[in-house]
């Protein structure tokens, strides 16, 4: 809780900063300050929304990828039901 607060206060004082020093008037700067956090909190929820659901649409790549490691440990698994089956033995 405390870094968000840091936070929020470093985010505030960036804002009243930011309009000051464009406009040279204080107040701007406090009502910039006090409205510029708050819409981009509101943008930053609906941004979450709408990322969410595009990693929900879209498949995993670390899943899809090819693994080789993974392919590896399926050989050697193969191998070894091969090496299990009693009709080998008898053509080798």
């Amino acid at each position: 809780m405390a870094k968000t607060v840091s936070f929020a206060a470093v985010h505030f004082c960036v804002a009243f900063s930011v309009g000051y020093l464009m406009t040279g008037d204080v107040m701007i700067g406090g009502a910039l300050a006090m409205v510029e956090p708050a819409v981009n909190t509101v943008a930053y929820y609906f941004h979450e929304k709408v990322w969410n659901r595009s990693e929900k649409a879209s498949p995993k790549t670390a899943d899809t990828a090819f693994n080789p490691l993974k392919a590896l440990n399926q050989l050697k698994a193969l191998n070894q039901l091969r090496a299990l089956n009693p009709l080998k033995a008898l053509n080798a």
